[in-house]
């Protein structure tokens, strides 16, 4: 690929987190702690050695995305009203942009190998995907796509406007005329979407059964715990598979 056609980096991080609430209504997710650092610098870290600039889109909670990234040379899109999904948070930096290929990196997947082998032989010209073998029925025969891709500029340039998501508008067409690439990851590839996936990261992230964040307080028991910024447990308390706010919210996490 030509040295004047480096990419830029685009990380989703305006997703409304749903399937991880009650967290999601405290902080984005993009911005909830794996073993004490927020999923968006993780994956901020895991981008920039391979782009030449890079930019966020924000919505959910967007005041706290904008507020965490003040002062860190990264451009953020915020999207209002309306989220625009996958495709369109591109759509709305298309001048950013500036017909440059873009790397793609979901915020809430959570990854244990660089993007290296995502990135080295790119030719510019396919859609590239970073993906997980499950063994199982998935979203590319037995493949699972884990939250990076390459895209090309001209995919990106012909993007459509309004609300619309990767998956239909270059995915599936590039893989039903052959062109889709599929770059396999050989660790840890979790989807920090859910409580339990949530948990799983920060435990692989941790090499441990518990984190607990600087400022918490911790007198009782814990398994398989995440303690975020402040939290309280008790002496009485026996915790297991669960992220504990404050002193009295616990998300299970089985």
């Amino acid at each position: 690929m030509p040295s004047d056609s480096r990419p830029v980096a685009v990380v989703l991080a305006g997703g409304l987190g749903t399937r991880l609430r009650p967290l999601t209504e405290i902080r984005p997710k993009a911005l909830c702690p794996v073993a004490n650092v927020p999923l968006l610098d993780l994956a901020l870290a895991s981008v920039r050695p391979h782009v030449s600039g890079v930019a966020a889109n924000a919505h959910h909670l967007a005041d706290q995305v904008v507020a965490h990234l003040a002062g860190t040379g990264v451009v953020v899109s915020v999207e209002h009203p309306d989220l625009l999904g996958t495709a369109g948070a591109l759509v709305r930096l298309r001048d950013w942009i500036d017909g440059r290929p873009v790397l793609v990196r979901n915020a809430d997947s959570f990854l244990t190998d660089d993007l290296s082998g995502l990135v080295a032989g790119w030719d510019g010209e396919r859609p590239r995907l970073l993906v997980h073998e499950e063994g199982r029925a998935s979203d590319f025969g037995t493949a699972r796509y884990v939250g990076a891709c390459l895209l090309p500029a001209a995919a990106v340039a012909a993007l459509p406007p309004g609300v619309s998501g990767l998956y239909e508008t270059v995915f599936a067409p590039a893989r039903d005329a052959g062109t889709l690439e599929l770059v396999e990851t050989l660790g840890s590839a979790i989807d920090c979407g859910t409580p339990r996936g949530y948990l799983e990261a920060n435990l692989r992230a941790a090499g441990a059964d518990r984190v607990v964040a600087p400022g918490a307080t911790v007198l009782g028991r814990l398994h398989r715990v995440v303690v975020w910024p402040g939290g309280y447990v008790g002496p009485d308390e026996d915790l297991h598979d669960c992220i504990r706010v404050g002193a009295d919210l616990t998300v299970d996490a089985r």
